[in-house]
């Protein structure tokens, strides 16, 4: 593999290298390695290109700017629905065998004064669910420059093949790292400390054999949140994430560890994790699955297995079928059912399991054995 470093394309340190870095991109015609040498660049949006690897080196610092102008109209998944909105920081669009490597740091230099400053336009949040409820085609929702919404920090959408190991990342305006109908994912290594709104760590949404291993999160909502979409923009697709492996990850602050939803209305299945450690007391809960009557979809076939949790705040694993929806008005029932939790060595919590469901969405079949308080 051929190395392409972004300063020999007229990346200079402290400068805004946006071009530079999209030219070391284009050189690498037949595939190859776009390598950030150590110090600290500025970049607006990256497009990465299939068998192209962004490799953030040792004592090197991507920082993205923050102002919406400089990121692009195309085509994204907010909050479990399908428009056009700000590019993602890190954006790949149906390619092949693409990579983010490294262990230098990806800053996304949100904070109170640019991206986490309007969490939720209210005026275009409204239009959108407005364009799902008048069946207006994703082609037709558009959310101009000065509209939209905050980008995910890292999104391959429509992809094959994605790797993303061992970067440090940091102030993300939105969901951390966001595949969106991707295939074959691996994440490595990573450690993210990301506490602004909404900042989940890792959120698969309505993708296929991903694995997330020997990952650390500290975070501003849930860590790992594996998502399918939302209510009936959910159901158009009816694309479910499916055939996820969690292992060895670390989480010191966060709503949830590793939570389900509450994005749920293509299904989830086939979800196993393994030998999860929470270490830190500001995590609400270890398990967290929540879905609704308005998301519907199944859930089923979760077995999580040797997780250690130092403390959380309120239970170690939640289940509920009622999330934000205690009166269950929105007429699709969800599935829960085949989850298996055992070895789960819980040593400070106000409870070790909640179940919050009812006679129309019951949690079926769960096997919850062999814990130990301590």
């Amino acid at each position: 593999m051929t190395d392409h470093l972004i300063t020999d394309h007229g990346a200079d340190p402290d400068t805004d290298c946006t071009t530079a870095i999209a030219k070391a991109i284009a050189a690498c015609e037949t595939g190859g390695r776009v390598v950030v040498p150590a110090g600290t660049y500025l970049t607006g949006p990256i497009r990465l290109r299939s068998n192209v690897e962004l490799h953030v080196s040792a004592g090197a610092t991507l920082r993205f700017l923050t102002e919406p102008a400089a990121y692009p109209i195309v085509r994204t998944r907010w909050q479990g629905i399908e428009c056009f909105s700000h590019s993602p920081l890190i954006y790949a669009y149906d390619e092949v065998n693409v990579a983010i490597t490294g262990t230098g740091t990806l800053d996304g230099g949100a904070g109170v004064d640019n991206w986490w400053r309007n969490t939720r336009p209210g005026g275009d949040w409204q239009r959108l669910l407005q364009m799902v409820e008048d069946d207006v085609p994703v082609e037709d929702r558009v959310f101009e420059p000065g509209h939209g919404f905050r980008p995910s920090f890292i999104q391959p959408h429509t992809c094959h093949r994605i790797r993303i190991e061992d970067v440090r990342i940091v102030n993300a305006p939105m969901w951390v790292v966001h595949p969106v109908f991707c295939t074959d994912v691996l994440v490595r290594g990573i450690t993210v400390d990301s506490r602004g709104p909404n900042n989940d760590g890792c959120n698969p949404d309505s993708c296929k054999d991903v694995v997330i291993t020997g990952c650390s999160f500290s975070t501003g909502d849930d860590c790992i949140a594996i998502k399918s979409g939302r209510d009936a923009d959910g159901r158009r697709v009816a694309r479910p994430s499916q055939n996820i492996l969690i292992e060895s990850c670390r989480f010191t602050a966060g709503h949830g560890a590793l939570t389900i939803g509450s994005e749920t209305s293509g299904g989830i299945h086939n979800v196993h994790a393994r030998a999860l450690h929470v270490t830190g007391s500001a995590v609400d809960h270890a398990i967290r699955i929540k879905t609704n009557s308005h998301r519907g979809g199944r859930i089923e076939h979760v077995t999580v297995e040797d997780t250690v949790v130092d403390a959380v705040t309120t239970s170690a694993v939640l289940i509920t079928t009622k999330h934000a929806d205690p009166e269950q008005s929105g007429g699709h029932p969800p599935v829960v059912r085949d989850v298996t939790i055992t070895n789960l060595q819980v040593r400070s919590a106000p409870k070790t399991l909640e179940v919050d469901d009812s006679a129309q969405a019951p949690v079926q079949n769960l096997s919850f054995t062999t814990t130990e308080t301590w």
